[in-house]
């Protein structure tokens, strides 16, 4: 079983940076491609981005795109999204997530096998 727990989110005021961090428990983690998700109040949860599990490729929402990033360091094994120039649309619950299913640009929910318990993000405008 794998555990990931997720921290750094956080209330910033609108074109602001966090940095969210997730950590995992167990050795599968290297084996695992990571992504990002997250969850508005009424909205259904939706991709934010992924790093495959060499870190040689990452993908991500249109949405996000040229604002945030995703890296991970598998030695620690932690995955960050660099979130910068942050708007209040962004404001979200975020999850981490893992699947050791194949690498792909856009994840669904169904593809993954962990999930963390989520962290807040709130940006004011």
């Amino acid at each position: 079983q794998v555990m990931l727990v997720e921290s750094g989110g956080g209330l910033v005021q609108a074109g602001g940076s966090l940095r969210l961090s997730c950590t995992a428990s167990g050795r599968t983690f290297s084996s695992a491609n990571m992504a990002w998700f997250r969850q508005a109040p009424g909205k259904e949860r939706e991709f934010v981005a992924v790093i495959k599990r060499t870190g040689g490729s990452t993908a991500y929402a249109d949405s996000v795109k040229g604002r945030f990033t995703i890296s991970r360091d598998n030695a620690k094994n932690t995955v960050y999204l660099q979130m910068n120039s942050l708007k209040s649309e962004d404001t979200a619950v975020y999850y981490c997530a893992g699947y050791v299913g194949t690498y792909e640009i856009k994840v669904v929910p169904s593809q993954v096998d962990y999930w963390g318990q989520g962290t807040q993000v709130t940006v004011s405008s």
